[in-house]
């Protein structure tokens, strides 16, 4: 199978600040006594995005914190409508942020796989067959019949990844799991990933381990405040991001000691 599994034009995800302050009878009182008090009411976490993902690429987006790279994997996954723009995907998608929003904590870990297939839209007949292979990669033991509520965070991350690959995605979207686990889960999880870009499936992934991007991903994405800097090789882009992080570095630390500097003038008693 070829062809372009993914294509986002000029995408733009714009957040309502005011939507996402806790609000409280004080809060709501205050505001209304400073209704004439000026302010930015919303910001752009993506603007002006644009990039193609091929069937048999394995993507890496990666930025600093807060640049955009979780809700660039949301938007693709229809967690979030695009604020302008378009993208366009093509084939079944699976990824962890649905599944791990979905898990329901007073569930097994069982029943948290059959409400996963519902979600997915996986018959119950074919979820019952690949059911065993869940379990068996996620290696939590007897606790598949805990609620998830008893699992650690590495549990439960292990198995939404189960769940997440055991059914062939024709596009799999990915945040962070790969630093989840030890060195044998790792492993696995990075086979097994590999073994779905052989099946022409397309990876999208967010992940700060900057040696798996450049040993194992065919393409790199740099997000920095929402834009994209720059795609190409995982090598380069990756040298790049270490270049711009180094240059932050020292623009900080000389305006921290520009700040020092300045003598205290206040006045002595």
């Amino acid at each position: 199978m070829t062809g372009r599994a993914v294509a986002v034009r000029d995408l733009g995800i714009r957040y309502n600040l005011r939507l996402t302050r806790r609000t409280t009878l004080k809060g709501s009182l205050a505001t209304m006594l400073r209704r004439q008090e000026s302010g930015p009411t919303h910001f752009w976490a993506l603007r002006h995005v644009s990039l193609n993902v091929e069937r048999g690429e394995s993507v890496a987006v990666i930025g600093p914190n807060g640049a955009g790279k979780s809700t660039l994997l949301m938007a693709l996954a229809g967690i979030l409508a695009p604020s302008e723009g378009t993208i366009r995907v093509e084939g079944r998608v699976s990824t962890l942020l649905t599944l791990g929003a979905g898990f329901d904590a007073e569930l097994t870990g069982r029943d948290n796989i059959d409400l996963a297939a519902a979600f997915l839209g996986i018959p119950p007949g074919r979820m019952a067959t690949i059911t065993p292979s869940i379990v068996e990669f996620a290696e939590i033991g007897a606790f598949i019949d805990a609620p998830v509520k008893t699992y650690s965070s590495g549990m439960r991350a292990r198995l939404g990844f189960s769940i997440a690959t055991a059914v062939q995605p024709d596009i799999l979207l990915l945040d962070e799991v790969l630093g989840t686990g030890d060195q044998a889960f790792r492993a696995r999880s990075q086979a097994r990933i590999r073994e779905l870009v052989k099946a022409a499936g397309a990876i999208i992934l967010v992940t700060h381990d900057l040696s798996y991007v450049t040993e194992f991903c065919s393409r790199a994405i740099l997000l920095e405040r929402g834009h994209v800097i720059d795609d190409g090789s995982p090598a380069a882009i990756v040298e790049l991001y270490r270049e711009r992080v180094r240059e932050r570095k020292l623009l900080a630390e000389s305006e921290a000691g520009r700040f020092a500097a300045i003598p205290d003038s206040a006045p002595t008693a």
